[in-house]
């Protein structure tokens, strides 16, 4: 596979001013040479990363499609580690497709799916965690994901693995030593190694416990609104949203289905749903909003429990904290700008760890506190510069390295053969090469490099 040059378009589908078609292998620069002339003015020898303006041609008739620049990346010096060349034309579909097709004749192949970063991971330019980094940089949802994705690319999270990975490494070396060498007194103590089992598992069981975040960042939070009917629900809803997107009555029940819309906070993309509120319904289409809202409210990844400040403790309020006391949850105070007759005592010790929020979403009173609160508690982490997994095949391998080490602290702390607790070292060793690609199955290069775009 790495003997083919292949060719592909890497912009975005669609028209635009500008369209890259790239090419990658030992015959890039002679296919590029098939379609591409230098204009009289241009023609000097090809330099390494200097572009070159001409025209793309049909070799056989000789036909022009269009005008470009050629840039040439003399290999390593490419993302692929590959002779590349770029041939930058106007970005209409049919222009660049043509582009492809003259390519394809002058004797490049069509890449598949992900095949530009293959060749950069399986040439030793990104290992696995930086691939993935690529694909996730492309697609980021939310400028907080890009942030996280761009670190990991640069090797951030890599360096991080391979610190755990040489410590591991040190670790099994004094334990083997003092196996084969019994005689020379090589072995480190018992409490040693305890000891720096324990940190590695607890270095493995943070970057575990960052996934969640990750998830949020990749797929967003959802975020559901709940409350009994005349609380302020849709008010707040489109306080959030800064726009009046749910309408708003004074009379109960006016929401009857659900409304959802997306807010970012802190490049963090939340969906907002707005349902009808928890009560006695006085209608059969709200008595089915209601039960879509507990569904919704149920799957939600976390909620905003709103109470009316300006009434007085009501048992709805009480079992409907209780009900979801469980869940990820925030109670919003509403309607701050009226009398206080709420108990926030009363609250407080049936929320128990869940934050409390006095707002008013009429009078926009603490809205960008709630915002900020929002994010902080929901996606804690979000805006640090830290480590942060964003797939769950990093969370699984992780959740394996641990598992390994739990298993050697317990043969150690029972002393229990050496040999047995070398091999669960051994276990955790390998685990980390299959996580960064040192150690690599081909269905899970498959999973990963079948995510990409073509033009990666």
């Amino acid at each position: 596979m790495l003997e083919d040059t292949i060719i592909a378009i890497a912009t975005p589908p669609g028209f635009g001013g500008l369209g890259i078609v790239r090419i990658s292998g030992r015959k890039a620069l002679q296919v590029a040479g098939r379609i591409f002339e230098p204009k009289a003015k241009s023609k000097r020898p090809i330099q390494e990363r200097r572009p070159i303006f001409g025209l793309i041609r049909d070799p056989e008739s000789r036909e022009a499609l269009d005008e470009a620049f050629l840039t040439y990346f003399k290999a390593p010096r490419s993302y692929t580690r590959e002779d590349v060349v770029e041939l930058s034309a106007h970005g209409s579909p049919a222009v660049l497709e043509g582009i492809l097709r003259l390519g394809t004749g002058a004797g490049a192949r069509l890449a598949r799916p992900g095949e530009f970063t293959l060749r950069a991971y399986l040439n030793g330019r990104l290992d696995m965690i930086q691939a993935e980094a690529v694909n996730d940089l492309i697609r980021s949802v939310s400028l907080a994901q890009a942030r996280v994705s761009s670190r990991q690319l640069g090797g951030s999270l890599s360096r991080r693995l391979s610190g755990l990975r040489a410590k591991l490494i040190a670790l099994l070396s004094r334990v083997e030593a003092g196996l084969e060498f019994p005689d020379e007194n090589l072995r480190t103590s018992t409490a040693a190694d305890l000891k720096t089992i324990v940190w590695l598992e607890d270095e493995v069981q943070r970057l575990v416990a960052t996934y969640q975040t990750g998830r949020a960042l990749v797929e967003g939070i959802t975020l559901a609104i709940v409350g009994r009917t005349n609380v302020g629900k849709s008010t707040l809803f489109n306080a959030l949203l800064e726009e009046d997107r749910a309408i708003v009555t004074p009379f109960p029940g006016t929401t009857r289905d659900f409304l959802r819309e997306r807010m970012v906070i802190d490049g963090v993309s939340f969906h907002l749903v707005d349902m009808a509120g928890l009560g006695r319904p006085s209608h059969p289409v709200e008595k089915r909003g209601i039960a879509k809202g507990q569904k919704i409210a149920r799957e939600a990844d976390g909620l905003l429990i709103v109470l009316d400040a300006s009434r007085r403790h009501n048992e709805e309020d009480g079992r409907l904290i209780r009900k979801y006391r469980g869940k990820n949850s925030l109670v919003v105070l509403n309607k701050s700008d009226l009398p206080r007759k709420l108990a926030v005592r009363t609250v407080e010790e049936l929320a128990g760890p869940s934050p409390i929020m006095e707002v008013s979403a009429l009078k926009g009173r603490n809205i960008d506190r709630l915002r900020a609160r929002i994010s902080a508690f929901f996606v804690p982490g979000a805006g640090k510069e830290e480590e942060i997994i964003l797939h769950a095949r990093q969370r699984d391998s992780l959740q394996a390295i641990y598992d390994a080490l739990l298993r050697a602290q317990a043969l150690l702390s029972k002393k229990q053969s050496e040999e047995v607790y070398a091999e669960e070292i051994r276990t955790a060793i390998r685990l980390v090469g299959e996580l960064t690609g040192e150690v690599s199955a081909d269905e899970v290069l498959e999973d990963i490099f079948g995510r990409f775009c073509v033009g990666k």
